[in-house]
């Protein structure tokens, strides 16, 4: 048996389907990005690699004091990634760099934490063993040098301005401005269950996620590099 569709069917129905569908992907595909700029955002923040690190400098604290460290470092955090999507395109022009070479200039320092990352090594970019005396005697670490710049250093301020750059509209900012607060929410999490992540983890399991945030945090690297030598080199692209 044929079935047999009137023309009015395939000229008005069909092409609505197909409409819908091809709104359904895009719509896919913009949450998918956001979605990436999340997990790119989280992996070099690596709060779980900071475990440790927040376990020494509030060893003389009681619970209520840690509690409150871990919820300032968090707030701090996700305010430095969104004055960092706000105002750092702002800074660049204002110093006359070119966008290209920051995406090169930034890729390599992320691709150098991603390394030492790889060798389960904390970056000399995100803290110096000076700073790591240094806050030992602090009364309050929360601001520094957990959240600048243990966890929003360098290459976590990059990776935030480089993103902004790619939102061309007030919708696609917002949604970048909203990933940055759930990070520094999940910053905030981490840090608040830090004792039993430790005894879940162990030394061994901080380990092993921060090598495989840093083979993430290579790729990430690797993509802003080639995007930047693609647009001051056009001819290799």
């Amino acid at each position: 048996m044929v079935l047999c569709f009137p023309q009015g069917f395939v000229y008005s129905v069909l092409p609505r389907l197909f409409r819908r569908f091809f709104h359904f992907r895009v719509i896919l595909m913009s949450w998918t990005h956001y979605f990436k700029i999340f997990i790119a955002l989280v992996v070099i923040v690596n709060p779980v690699g900071a475990v440790p690190v927040f376990l020494s400098v509030t060893d003389g604290q009681n619970a209520t004091q840690r509690s409150l460290t871990a919820r300032l470092t968090g707030i701090s955090v996700a305010c430095v990634l969104v004055i960092a999507c706000l105002t750092g395109e702002s800074i660049l022009k204002f110093f006359g760099i070119n966008l290209a070479s920051f995406r090169v200039g930034g890729g390599l320092l992320i691709m150098l934490m991603a390394i030492h990352m790889m060798q389960a090594k904390t970056s000399p970019s995100r803290q110096t063993p000076e700073e790591v005396r240094e806050a030992e005697d602090r009364e309050s670490v929360a601001v520094v040098p957990l959240a600048i710049p243990l966890l929003s250093g360098p290459g976590a301020i990059t990776t935030a301005i480089l993103y902004a750059d790619r939102e061309h509209n007030i919708l696609g900012l917002t949604i970048l401005i909203g990933s940055s607060l759930l990070v520094g929410l999940f910053v905030w999490l981490v840090l608040l269950l830090a004792d039993p992540v430790s005894r879940w983890l162990g030394h061994t399991g901080i380990n092993i996620a921060t090598r495989l945030m840093g083979l993430l945090l290579a790729a990430i690297a690797v993509e802003f590099i080639t995007q930047g030598i693609a647009v001051l080199l056009p001819g290799l692209a």
